[in-house]
């Protein structure tokens, strides 16, 4: 359960619940609340937790038993959050490892966020199908099929489907932090 994970993951790292609040600008009762299972969090407000803890988002919302290199196709690990447009499935086998592999896919018109984020580390992202408007600083970038963006992630940055079809692009990053 994610909120058994936030409250394990705090109390590891000595951290109480106005402590947490203060690193994340979200309320103690709703950090609380989310802990306890009875108020889910939006992508933004877990990405501020997860930063607050010092995780990869990803640690919060996978299970992560499984030690193989391999990763079948039929067995990626799949997220969605419930109010965004995005579709992640990681590639690579876990989260114990210097870089973050996902697929993603992004439906006609949407965008990976409201306003450009940035966080420490390097993003390469590969495009497998569609049209992607690759915004990062001040430029603007059009990638198409076929087309590759390296950059560094401390750049505020954001992708948005501008294509007649859904979006789909691999993109690696490292460290993982998603």
């Amino acid at each position: 359960m994610l909120g058994d994970k936030i409250r394990k993951n705090r109390l590891e790292k000595g951290m109480n619940l106005k402590e947490l609040a203060t690193k994340t600008d979200l309320t103690a009762s709703f950090l609380s609340q989310v802990e306890r299972g009875l108020a889910e969090p939006s992508i933004t407000s877990l990405r501020k937790i997860a930063e607050a803890l010092d995780v990869p988002i990803f640690y919060f919302l996978l299970d992560d038993d499984s030690s193989s290199p391999v990763v079948r196709k039929n067995e990626r690990k799949i997220l969605k959050f419930p109010e965004s447009q995005l579709v992640f499935e990681l590639l690579s086998p876990d989260l114990n490892r210097q870089m973050e592999i996902m697929l993603t896919k992004l439906e006609v018109g949407g965008s990976s966020c409201d306003k450009p984020l940035s966080h420490p580390g390097e993003e390469f992202i590969f495009i497998l199908q569609g049209r992607m408007e690759m915004i990062v600083g001040e430029d603007s970038y059009i990638l198409e099929e076929g087309d590759s963006i390296y950059y560094f992630a401390a750049i505020p940055h954001k992708s948005i489907s501008v294509g007649e079809e859904e979006l789909v692009y691999i993109s690696a990053i490292t460290p993982p932090r998603f």
